[in-house]
């Protein structure tokens, strides 16, 4: 009996080094100047951080100010642990870089908010504002050309 629980002390043991380890590993990439302002970030959101594809991230409040000003904003509602969200962003990103468009990016995952007052029903979504008013949407995964004629049609 002596030996199952110490066996079982030693397994909790590890298992709590582990938890440990992988959350300073976490803290220590967040703590580094990241664009979401955050200090705690969801592990999925913090392997994008580096990523070319997840650099333009535009935070809830900024999009607010870009509205209210009327501006013409362009944005790639996401969330990092969307499967057709990783197949669309390699295609969107840059496409609209080479198409000289300012995508800018939401996380729907650090920014819950966004599903409400954006009225996003699915990710990935991108959103054109015109005057600050929104005027076209498209939805789901789609093939280059599709994205292509979307954004030359609506942000341009």
């Amino acid at each position: 009996m002596k030996k199952v629980i110490i066996f079982l002390a030693i397994i909790i043991a590890l298992f709590a080094g582990v938890a440990i380890l992988n959350n300073m590993q976490q803290k220590e990439k967040v703590s580094a100047d990241n664009p979401y302002r955050k200090d705690s970030l969801h592990p999925e959101t913090v392997k994008q951080l580096d990523d070319p594809n997840y650099q333009n991230i535009i935070l809830p409040e900024e999009l607010e100010k870009k509205l209210e000003a009327k501006e013409d904003v362009t944005v790639y509602f996401f969330s990092p642990t969307c499967p057709h969200c990783q197949k669309a962003t390699p295609i969107v990103t840059p496409l609209s870089k080479k198409m000289g468009i300012d995508l800018f990016l939401f996380n729907l995952l650090e920014f819950e908010d966004g599903w409400d007052d954006y009225g996003i029903t699915e990710t990935p979504t991108i959103v054109q504002y015109k005057d600050g008013k929104e005027t076209a949407r498209i939805t789901g995964y789609n093939e280059k050309s599709v994205f292509e004629e979307w954004f030359n049609k609506y942000s341009k």
